[in-house]
């Protein structure tokens, strides 16, 4: 077996094409993806204004204790008007600042106890910080697409040149 017919070789001649393109095409990729996430943050934004638009409709209001706060949801059970416990799956929306043991007040809608927010809380308290990750994002893929749009030209130049 000879080092032209090794496995590692035929990988290479397998990929090469296929990377040769994603360099071609790398700042459109990143600027894609920025795209993308600046498209979710505002999928976010919209669905938080439809989730408080639906509590504002019918609410209710109710003293919840919190019975677990993690990074990906806090937990909270409240009673509500008819005196039923609720849970809700999705825990509180607008968390920020609630512990394990706390006692907060939530509105929630009345058609649907498991649409429940912070009383006091909005999708308004939610623009700023979208805004800033969103211009995070655009910070620093913006200008890796500017860099990587100038190599590919640079490149392309070269390759026409000679």
């Amino acid at each position: 077996m000879t080092s032209a017919d090794s496995p590692l070789t035929e990988l290479v001649g397998t990929v090469a094409p296929a990377l040769r393109v994603v360099r071609w095409y790398a700042a459109e990729i990143v600027v894609g993806l920025a795209v993308v996430v600046t498209a979710l943050a505002a999928l976010a934004l919209a669905g938080a204004a439809i989730d408080d638009a639906a509590i504002n409709a019918e609410r209710g209001t109710a003293t919840a204790e919190v019975l677990d706060s993690s990074f990906s949801r806090t937990l909270i059970r409240f009673p509500t008007a008819n005196g039923q416990a609720v849970v809700p799956e999705r825990g509180v929306q607008y968390p920020r600042g609630l512990t394990t043991g706390d006692t907060v007040v939530v509105e929630y809608a009345l058609t649907d106890p498991e649409e429940v927010r912070v009383a006091g809380r909005s999708v308004v308290d939610g623009i700023v910080p979208t805004f800033l990750g969103v211009a995070a994002v655009w910070a620093v893929l913006g200008p890796l697409a500017v860099w990587l749009r100038r190599r590919s030209r640079r490149d392309r130049d070269r390759a026409a040149a000679g």
